[in-house]
């Protein structure tokens, strides 16, 4: 038996985004949907770079290691935004989502980091395989809301993970491929508009370039607002299967479809981050021209409006990344763990920072608001505060994530036995004088009268509340 692939990939802007970010690989061993994010032209880089450290996977068998091959092109195209970054800080806080599939006759390979999505159809039965690395994704597996409240919750477009050039944790899993098999890889534009039952419905229309059509169509009819990209992929027994790849997006040209593949994949996909000069023609070299007095003149009023023009627009840009960064806003730690909102990007640049406090966690003016640190936080809240919660909707935005970490990450409070504990009465001792050191006062020192203080009947003092809540992680109240 000889399984190949069938698929068809399309990337659309949508209704609303100016630009595409989003960037899609589909060829006949890999699949790959990329969606970038981190402001107008940093995304759209971020995906393409990804894309790209992954196309040469495609052109030889993979073998046996599946998941390495897949690990290493990842580990690429996370240094690559790493380098930018570095080359680049107005870039810092790029990245890009990642869902991929490394096909192998009756085997395949999966990684996934972030909320691009891919689901699955056999023998009639449509599921996700893929687990959304997203905020209102690990309320829901805390069972805090459910699935139909994460659909309209404001923060469901947190990610928690995204390949952004730092330390990363991808997920990887090995999957039987089966005859019959049809696999979706979307990004959130189309997963994020259209229900899982209009997305079984959709998916079984045969032809896979229809079916693609009619999910790009199901984006767009739902408002289309944000990037939508799809692949759709059967697994079949036959001869021969699709032998050219499909780049689009951000990485492609335009087109989502090359009608003269190239000799290769790698090679198709070195279009993703330059494109070829033409090549120089071969003519005879004219005579030197006779020198003029005046073109030295003219050459060096050319330089200088050169280099003004050149100074002119460095200073509109330094202006304008001021201003853009200004209008961000994320919540974070202070360096004593008072959590807080800044202004700007959680980063610095030759030793400054990127971002000032704009306030507290209490808001201005507020009364009985107690401020929270980051040991008043579960461990998850603690990690998301210390990579900085962004906000896509300014200041705004930002105190809506603190409310949210007050009511649903806060610890729960130590419980306060003081005021309950029971004195038992007993007699007052006959005063006395003290005859050895153990019957003087609790300093060691005998009172200055001389005399040893009467029993309070309380032998052992209050238990504080972490001593009342051993092994129970909880903070103390007010």
């Amino acid at each position: 038996m000889t399984l190949v692939l069938r698929y068809a990939a399309r990337s659309d802007r949508g209704l609303v985004r100016s630009n595409n970010q989003d960037s899609v690989y589909a060829g006949p061993r890999l699949l790959a949907v990329a969606d970038g994010m981190g402001g107008h032209a940093a995304g759209e880089v971020a995906s393409k770079v990804v894309i790209a450290s992954l196309a040469h996977v495609d052109d030889d068998e993979p073998g046996d290691d599946l998941l390495g091959k897949l690990r290493d092109a990842v580990a690429s195209g996370n240094g690559a935004i790493s380098e930018l970054v570095t080359s680049d800080p107005d870039l810092e806080g790029m990245g890009t989502t990642l869902t991929a599939i490394l096909f192998a006759g009756n085997r395949l390979g999966l990684v996934h980091i972030g909320d691009s999505r891919a689901y699955l159809l056999r023998e009639g039965s449509f599921a996700q395989i893929t687990h959304d690395d997203t905020f209102v994704q690990s309320l829901i597996d805390e069972g805090r809301i459910t699935p139909d409240e994460a659909a309209t919750h404001p923060q469901r477009s947190l990610l928690l993970r995204a390949l952004t050039g730092h330390d990363f944790e991808p997920s990887l899993t090995v999957r039987e491929a089966r005859a019959g098999d049809r696999f979706l890889l979307c990004s959130d534009g189309l997963s994020g508009v259209v229900s899982l039952e209009t997305l079984d419905e959709a998916i079984r229309i045969p032809d896979p370039q229809a079916c693609a059509d009619r999910m790009i169509e199901l984006a767009l009819k739902g408002g289309g607002p944000d990037n939508v990209t799809v692949i759709v992929a059967d697994v079949e027994d036959v001869d021969f299967g699709d032998n050219y790849p499909i780049v689009g997006g951000a990485a492609g040209d335009g087109s989502d479809q090359h009608d003269t593949p190239p000799d290769s994949a790698a090679s198709r996909a070195a279009t993703l981050t330059q494109q070829r000069p033409p090549m120089p023609q071969r003519m005879d070299a004219p005579p030197p021209p006779l020198p003029d007095p005046k073109r030295k003149k003219r050459n060096a009023i050319k330089a200088f409006a050169i280099v003004f023009v050149l100074l002119l627009l460095t200073a509109v840009v330094a202006v304008g990344g001021k201003l853009w960064i200004n209008t961000q806003y994320y919540v974070g730690a202070t360096e004593d763990g008072q959590v807080a909102i800044f202004r700007g990007l959680n980063g610095s640049v030759l030793g400054f920072k990127l971002s000032s406090k704009v306030e507290d966690s209490c808001p201005p003016g507020s009364t009985g608001c107690t401020p929270i640190t980051l040991k008043d936080l579960q461990e998850a809240g603690r990690k998301t505060i210390t990579a900085g919660i962004r906000s896509d909707n300014g200041l705004d935005g930002a105190r809506a994530a603190v409310r949210l970490l007050r009511t649903e990450h806060m610890l729960p409070l130590c419980k306060d036995t003081s005021a309950t504990s029971t004195t038992t009465p007993t007699t007052p001792s006959t005063p006395s004088t003290p005859s050895s050191p153990s019957q003087t006062s609790g300093t060691g020192t005998p009172p200055a009268n001389g005399s040893v203080a009467p029993s309070t009947g309380a032998s052992e003092p209050s238990l504080t509340p972490s001593q009342q809540q051993v092994g129970v992680e909880c903070r103390e109240g007010p």
